[in-house]
């Protein structure tokens, strides 16, 4: 049944439109000033902002470290990010056995994801590197895997020539390379200083990863990808004002194909949050909490476009069970925070009701940019004919405060805790379904599809 949507503040790319928008079947039909009825299901939107379905491109759904596993599955995930109006992930899978192929995790990851009620793509991991691995990344182009992700720390690190290799390759298919920034051996050398001084409350985590490990490791990054002839390199989950600089210097000698993602946690959250040694456990991850010098800079980073999205690292640990695991040592806390339910109601409360970015910003940066950089464009991330029928109808005069026990993320608490925020999701609608009304999901288990992905703009 087609399903029209009148009065409302259509939200299509750098325009906002005062009219109605037309569904028909999975798709939009019609954007115009006033369109008829027929025999269309009508809801009246009174005026409200009409955005663009949310893309978070970098969740961690059902990842399992062994020791510890997140508390969401693609189920309870994306029925959170479904009532916070998402209704597009990319997710970076969690590593295979060692050795295995590039496609290995992947395959394992679509078992894992079919419960999913949101749309849902996967970013592969680069576990090591040999021919296999360079000759699988062609391969999985046509599979709609067209980014892969490298961590330049932890036990799976890659060092120097892998990188180069990985890149060159990229380069050649027109493949994104996903970076998760820190250098290894600064953190390592840090952290076993505190340890064996006793230093070990929550303090000592973000002292232990200061901003220059992300910024050098930025650098090393970009100055690799522009050995590889400017090869796409995307940072994730970029938490300093010294990498957005090194960022932007690379940018201003001319070299192309570099792209940023921030967090919410990296925009609202300061390190002050470390200072109670219980508490502070729930706000390890890594990157850590940084200055609110660093929050001021990365809004700014935002406005500028020097930053292209906002995701949200989304890796849901338990505080009572997981998180106490690092009582007596920081070190000893699996990194991660809940986020895939508020992100879009902290942006569009933060940024646009606060003043710091036009309401198309936070769609550029919370749907379209995304789609477009990992190639879910032109059908998702943007409302106009012929695009995936995902939006969502925004209260924009909607006062609340965000609770963890109201929320749907399967975690016992949540790092926004009392934030007041103003705006709130309504309704959410994926290829033509309303799955969400009031934040509450009302579709089916198991709708989500794989959304094979092209090459990225």
């Amino acid at each position: 049944m087609a399903l029209l949507v009148k009065n409302a503040r259509i939200v299509s790319g750098p325009d906002v439109i005062d009219g109605a928008l037309l569904v028909d079947g999975e798709v939009i039909h019609r954007i115009d000033r006033d369109i008829p009825a027929g025999t269309a299901e009508v809801i009246d939107a009174g005026g409200r902002y009409c955005l663009p379905g949310g893309v978070d491109a970098h969740t961690h759904f059902d990842l399992d470290l062994g020791a510890f596993r997140a508390r969401d599955d693609f189920e309870t995930g994306s029925i959170a990010a479904a009532g916070g109006g998402t209704t597009t992930i990319g997710d970076h899978v969690a590593n295979g056995p060692d050795g295995c192929r590039l496609a290995d995790p992947i395959r394992a990851y679509h078992k894992l994801a079919a419960p999913a009620v949101i749309d849902y793509s996967f970013h592969g991991v680069i576990q090591h590197v040999d021919n296999q691995v360079l000759d699988d990344m062609a391969a999985l182009i046509p599979e709609g895997v067209t980014s892969h992700k490298i961590y330049m720390a932890y036990a799976n690190r890659q060092d120097d020539d892998a990188v180069l290799r990985v890149l060159e390759r990229a380069k050649d298919l027109g493949v994104t390379v996903c970076f998760h920034c820190e250098n290894d051996a600064i953190i390592a050398f840090l952290r076993s200083r505190f340890l064996a001084r006793g230093e070990t409350a929550p303090r000592f985590h973000p002292l232990s990863r200061p901003d220059y490990a992300e910024a050098e490791s930025v650098s090393r990054v970009l100055a690799f990808a522009r050995a590889a002839g400017d090869a796409r390199a995307f940072i994730v989950h970029l938490s300093t004002a010294a990498g957005l600089d090194v960022i932007r210097r690379a940018r201003e000698r001319g070299q192309a194909n570099i792209f940023a993602e921030t967090c919410p946690q990296y925009l609202l959250l300061d390190d002050s949050r470390y200072d109670d040694p219980d508490e502070g456990l729930k706000y390890i991850m890594a990157p850590p909490l940084r200055k609110r010098s660093d929050n001021q800079i990365l809004w700014e980073g935002l406005r500028r476009r020097d930053i292209d999205t906002v995701a949200t690292d989304h890796c849901p640990f338990s505080y009572e069970l997981d998180k106490q695991a690092g009582r007596s040592d920081f070190s000893k806390t699996p990194g991660g925070i809940p986020g895939v339910e508020a992100r879009l109601s902290l942006l569009y409360s933060e940024g646009f009701m606060a003043g710091r970015m036009a309401v198309t910003d936070v769609a550029r940066v919370t749907a379209t940019r995304p789609a477009e950089i990992f190639g879910l464009f032109p059908k998702k991330g943007i409302l106009r004919p012929g695009s995936d029928a995902d939006f969502v109808l925004w209260d924009q005069n909607a006062a609340w405060t965000i609770r963890h026990d109201a929320l749907h993320e399967r975690v016992d608490y949540t790092p926004y805790e009392g934030f007041h925020v103003l705006g709130k999701p309504v309704l959410t609608v994926s290829r033509g379904e309303i799955i969400a009304r009031d934040g509450q999901f009302v579709g089916a288990a198991g709708r989500g599809r794989f959304v094979r992905r092209t090459l990225g703009s």
